[in-house]
């Protein structure tokens, strides 16, 4: 048995990562193939890698990836552009940080998806409404987990940078911003997973192309197969892109994974 907390190498990380899959499609399938659970409701697995070779190949879905894929990167990159610099700023003087905190705190918790009927008043059914939910839904979290980053910067840095005579720029940009741009990092790599669950709600509603879309669609043929496949698309190209996202976070900032 390991002991609490010992690591594990990562070869042995990666095999049981992959046993648990394993594990998983096998329960699904004997639960489907078995006759335990109806068709109806859950597809088999080999129903559904079918259903979705015929998606791909006949129906077009890999436009509608390519079109999930921006709506998430325009959204989010866009949330990323405003949040970042504020949360600095919040980080770093503290007057700011007593005026925008309640009503950042406050705007974190409303769903986006209750904003969609305004939306799309606003903004028509159009790309704009589905990249401003991603946006809503991203936003005022980074903002908040920037700031918190780069609040808590160890005290001690900055009054040696003071000793040493910086100034006010100069402890922004040579002591806050470095020691926090690996957490800032990893905080765009996990709320990048979030802004994955609300471009699928932003697709549900008025979308012409996109997985969403698709989802929606294969309920009203109660092609569950296609409705899994969807769903698992949307699982790898976010495992994918945690992956290359870590990647470039230990390309930047190999002292933090030390």
């Amino acid at each position: 048995m390991p002991r609490p907390l010992e690591p594990v190498s990562p070869a042995v990380r990666i095999w049981l990562g992959i046993l648990f899959f394993v594990l998983f499609v096998a329960a699904w399938a004997w639960a489907t193939l078995g006759g335990y659970v109806s068709k109806t409701f859950l597809a088999d697995p080999l129903t559904m890698v079918q259903e979705g070779y015929e998606l791909l190949i006949r129906h077009g879905f890999l436009y509608d990836i390519a079109i999930t894929i921006w709506r998430v990167v325009g959204g989010f990159v866009l949330a990323a552009l405003l949040a970042v610099p504020l949360g600095i700023v919040m980080g770093t003087y503290k007057p700011v940080e007593a005026f925008f905190e309640p009503f950042v705190s406050f705007a974190r918790y409303l769903p986006a998806s209750a904003f969609i009927p305004l939306l799309i008043l606003w903004a028509g059914i159009g790309e704009a409404q589905k990249l401003l939910v991603i946006f809503i839904g991203s936003v005022f979290q980074l903002i908040l987990m920037v700031a918190i980053s780069v609040g808590n910067t160890r005290r001690d840095l900055v009054e040696a940078a003071y000793t040493l005579g910086a100034r006010d720029w100069g402890i922004i940009r040579r002591v806050l911003i470095p020691s926090s741009a690996p957490e800032i990092a990893e905080i765009l790599r996990l709320v990048l997973g979030w802004a994955w669950t609300y471009v699928i709600v932003a697709e549900l509603i008025g979308s012409s192309a996109g997985i969403g879309h698709m989802i929606v669609d294969s309920q009203a043929l109660l092609a569950t197969g296609q409705i899994i496949f969807g769903i698992i698309v949307i699982g790898l190209i976010g495992l994918v892109s945690d992956f290359l996202f870590k990647a470039a976070n230990r390309w930047l900032f190999p002292w933090s994974f030390a």
